[in-house]
């Protein structure tokens, strides 16, 4: 079951999918465009080839992150579902991690039945990578033994047609020539600082010319850096082992880097039957052919290179259209994602909290802290423009302001979550308050919270946008039918906490009834009086510890009553003093479950970008 699943796999899996996808797709389009290029210099499909290789190693979302540093947007409202008119919460015994992904760590340890099959999954994956690290350590330390028993050679015929060679090739710095007492066929080893290997008596099968084109060969791996790049795509086959394209691209590298090395050696004045003579004497000479790690002669298919070489193969300069072709793929692979993350990137507004004077203000305000050992907290808006809260967290006020849900909060000092504050409003004259719609903006109550805030508490805020894992609320069934704890009701709290015509501290129910309009909260239930659902949807976020958007929908106002077993539970009972806290069901649901058989409703994992706001800084409040 999808609600058994700790959610940080999903997410994984979800990444790892979209990664997947969209590097397949680029090494597709990138091979199409190789075909285009068949004609061309066989360099550019070699770096066209690097680029899908470097694709697997660089998701595109880490481009759309370096999007995302441009600051370039202005600071836009956060459009969220508000709360409740009237809500009493019982403070559940959990722990309150730092930030979101703390909670969701916590969450995904400790939920149980861990799949079987991603464990299984990730179980094979790390099999197919030690294998491979190991066959490719096992080359490497064979050729570095191979390396460090040769003979340094610091003069003679080879390093003086090697000097000459590397000034043809526009080398500057000296390669050294080590000669080597076994059959292995000519090669560069190493990456920063590479050595020529030539196996002993390799000189006397070979003509000078010869000799020279086989070198000429060799230093266009070196001026190329071709160690380096096939020890990047090492690693992209390490870690992708199990994606066939990625070997095939691997192969289509070693093709190319061939060809450019033989028409490098064509161009540099070689005759093609002198070097292809060569090609088939290295051949015959070395029993052992190169590894991995060693750039050498005799890669790619030979057949394929000598019929090239023999026939002067037609090289052909990019033209005007293919230039426009093969710049339009980059600047749309690369391009494509930066401009996504500019588009969603962060919009800043480090004064984003009202400026005290600037904004509407109440005309009374009282704050104290609240030491009490009540565990319940209530949020209420009363007839003649005075607002109430008690015994909330300031965590709470801030998200009441800015209308959020509790993912959308990031920072501040723990006590924000863990000091709790009785705060007394009124609003000049007979300001109406009420709890704009769900994507409606600020209203008076907000914006005079937002001030107080700002005021005694010197809340300093930013707005930024991020890509999040979220829920949305769906109907589970086809014909949409109801669970048995979601009833339509015809009361509207809402219309009637705005005209002003009772007082909503009367619609708080006694511990233990069905409230009238609000929420109550107690660890493993939520009920409700009407609701919208985008109340409702508000209600789970923090009972999931994600943003929990609506997608049902339904309209109008709903009775809910759910109950499920929570996957984290205090260690430390009741404090003394608090209320007794209502038993829970240990074999109960899930509220995944829960939500599905007793509302008729799913929460369905995905990802959204969406408005955070983040703390920067804030104060304990000054007295009254």
């Amino acid at each position: 079951m999808t609600e058994a699943l700790p959610q940080t796999i999903w997410s994984m899996v979800e990444l790892l999918g979209d990664h997947l996808w969209q590097s397949t797709l680029v090494a597709i389009v990138i091979g199409m465009l190789t075909l285009v290029l068949r004609q061309n210099h066989a360099e550019i499909r070699y770096r066209l080839w690097l680029a899908a290789s470097l694709k697997f190693l660089v998701p595109f979302g880490m481009l759309t992150a370096i999007g995302r540093q441009f600051d370039w947007q202005s600071a836009a409202p956060i459009v969220t579902p508000n709360v409740m008119v009237a809500i009493e919460a019982v403070s559940q015994p959990f722990s309150q991690p730092a930030s979101s992904a703390a909670r969701d760590a916590a969450v995904s340890i400790t939920v149980p039945g861990v799949p079987i099959l991603p464990v299984a999954l990730l179980f094979i994956w790390l099999c197919g990578l030690t294998a491979i690290v190991l066959h490719w350590f096992m080359q490497w330390r064979h050729i570095t033994l191979l390396v460090r028993r040769a003979s340094p050679v610091g003069e003679g015929p080879e390093v003086a047609t090697l000097r000459r060679v590397e000034k043809m090739s526009g080398i500057t710095r000296p390669v050294n020539l080590v000669v080597s007492d076994t059959s292995i066929e000519p090669g560069i080893f190493g990456i920063f600082r590479p050595v020529l290997l030539w196996p002993r008596g390799m000189s006397e099968h070979l003509d000078e010319a010869q000799v020279a084109a086989v070198m000429v060969h060799e230093l266009a791996h070196v001026r190329r850096r071709d160690n380096l790049v096939a020890a990047v795509h090492s690693i992209t086959q390490a870690v992708f082992w199990f994606h066939p394209l990625v070997w095939w691209v691997g192969t289509r590298l070693m093709d190319e880097r061939e060809r450019s090395c033989d028409q490098d050696v064509i161009r540099l004045g070689s005759e093609p039957q002198v070097y292809a003579e060569s090609i088939l004497k290295t051949c015959r000479f070395s029993v052992v052919g190169s590894a991995a790690w060693v750039s050498g002669v005799s890669g790619s298919d030979l057949k394929r290179r000598i019929e090239a070489i023999m026939c002067r193969e037609t090289v052909r300069a990019l033209n005007g259209w293919r230039k426009v072709l093969l710049l339009s793929v980059v600047i749309t692979t690369v391009g494509a994602p930066l401009v996504a993350g500019i588009v969603s990137a962060p919009r800043l507004d480090a004064q984003s909290s009202p400026t005290p004077g600037t904004s509407p203000a109440f005309e009374i305000a009282s704050v104290r802290e609240n030491r009490s050992p009540e565990g319940f907290v209530q949020l209420g808006i009363e007839p003649g423009g005075r607002f109430m809260a008690r015994n909330m967290p300031l965590r709470m006020l801030i998200r009441t302001a800015y209308q959020l849900q509790d993912a959308q909060l990031i920072g501040g000092p723990e006590w924000v979550s863990t000091n709790r504050f009785d705060v007394l409003a009124k609003g000049e004259g007979n300001v109406p308050l009420n709890f704009p719609g769900p994507g409606a903006p600020a209203g008076p109550l907000q914006l005079m919270l937002q001030s107080l805030l700002a005021e005694r508490f010197s809340l300093r805020v930013h707005r930024e946008r991020s890509e999040l894992p979220i829920y949305a609320v769906l109907l589970a069934r086809n014909d949409g039918k109801l669970g048995p704890q979601l009833r339509r009701t015809a009361v509207d709290c809402m219309a009637t906490a705005a005209a002003g015509g009772r007082d909503t501290r009367s619609l708080a129910p006694a511990p233990g009834e069905h409230p009238h309009c609000g929420t109550r909260f107690v660890p493993g239930r939520i009920t409700g009086g009407g609701l919208l659902m985008s109340q409702f949807a508000m209600s789970l976020s923090q009972s999931v510890q994600r943003i929990v958007v609506d997608r049902t929908g339904l309209t109008g106002y709903f009775d809910i009553d759910l109950k499920w077993t929570p996957q984290l539970m205090s260690q430390g009972g009741t404090p003394p003093g608090a209320l007794p806290l209502p038993p829970v069901d240990p074999s109960g649901p899930s509220i995944f479950t829960a939500v599905q058989e007793q509302l008729g409703l799913k929460l369905e994992p995905t990802k959204s970008s969406v408005d955070v706001l983040v703390i920067d800084d804030v104060e304990p409040p000054t007295p009254d």
